[in-house]
């Protein structure tokens, strides 16, 4: 029994990585069982860049476009204008990758807040799920999110590597949950075969974060340390083992979240 088609939700093929073999890459994800991804934007230049992508592969791409916190200094009316022409285009999925990040505050968090903020009133404005990015700031996260939750349509824990109790207050707010190569990494990710199951089955999704996050778990090891949407089975292998489930339920699951979530046709099986 095959596998069913799985979604890439998050994959930045924008990142110059792959600028001499994308063709290869995406070609090698479809082989993989990989049949459609969406393309993160992040920033003004790759959320034009992410969203050519997903022009020049209609119906194989996607993209999201928004203003990671590691840029929300660049973040001005410009910026907001342009994401609000975006976010109306077919190819174009979510708001984000928005959210805030002080781990390292390469942009100030007062800046950080405030274009979060700015990305949500476009999720509110156009009904665009949100695609959300957050570290070491759960607590203004929340604060920041949870009031704003009743009037957008749908949001995402992108590259969900926090600790039970974050994971707990978004399942308690009835986000998505995306799920990435941290779970096959011994070290870091442990606690996440751990806590995985407390996602709800319909609130579960998978990515690779590409070129990042590379699945610690493959075997042999892969002589380049470039992550690739080809190695999201083996996210789907170790997630499913974490949940005590088949791969094929959880790939028709995940599938059928990401086709929910992002508005996706349904996949149509031969």
């Amino acid at each position: 029994m095959t596998t069913p088609e799985l979604i890439d939700i998050g994959a930045n093929l924008a990142h110059d990585s792959f600028d001499a073999d994308r063709a290869e890459v995406l070609s090698a994800a479809r082989e993989a069982g990989v049949g459609r991804i969406v393309v993160t934007g992040s920033s003004a230049e790759s959320n034009e860049a992410a969203w050519r992508l997903a022009q020049e592969h209609p119906g194989d791409l996607f993209s999201t476009a928004g203003v990671h916190p590691h840029h929300a200094s660049d973040y001005d009316q410009t910026t907001d204008n342009r994401l609000r022409e975006l976010q109306a285009e077919p190819e174009v999925v979510a708001v984000g990758e928005c959210g805030l990040d002080y781990f390292r505050n390469f942009s100030p968090p007062e800046a950080q807040r405030e274009a979060f903020r700015r990305q949500l009133d476009i999720a509110e404005a156009t009904g665009k799920p949100v695609f959300l990015h957050q570290r070491d700031a759960h607590e203004d996260f929340l604060e920041i999110l949870e009031p704003r939750l009743p009037n957008i349509s749908r949001a995402v824990a992108h590259c969900f590597t926090g600790t039970e109790t974050e994971l707990l207050a978004y399942i308690e707010l009835d986000l998505y949950i995306g799920i990435t190569g941290w779970i096959c990494d011994e070290r870091r990710g442990a606690h996440l075969v751990d806590i995985v199951q407390h996602i709800p089955p319909n609130r579960l999704m998978l990515e690779t974060d590409a070129p990042y996050l590379l699945p610690r778990s493959i075997k042999p090891k892969p002589s380049s340390r470039r992550n690739e949407p080809k190695y999201l089975p083996e996210v789907l292998r170790m997630t499913a083992a974490a949940l005590n489930l088949d791969d094929r339920t959880v790939a028709l699951q995940t599938t059928a979240n990401a086709e929910q979530f992002f508005g996706l046709a349904p996949e149509i099986e031969d």
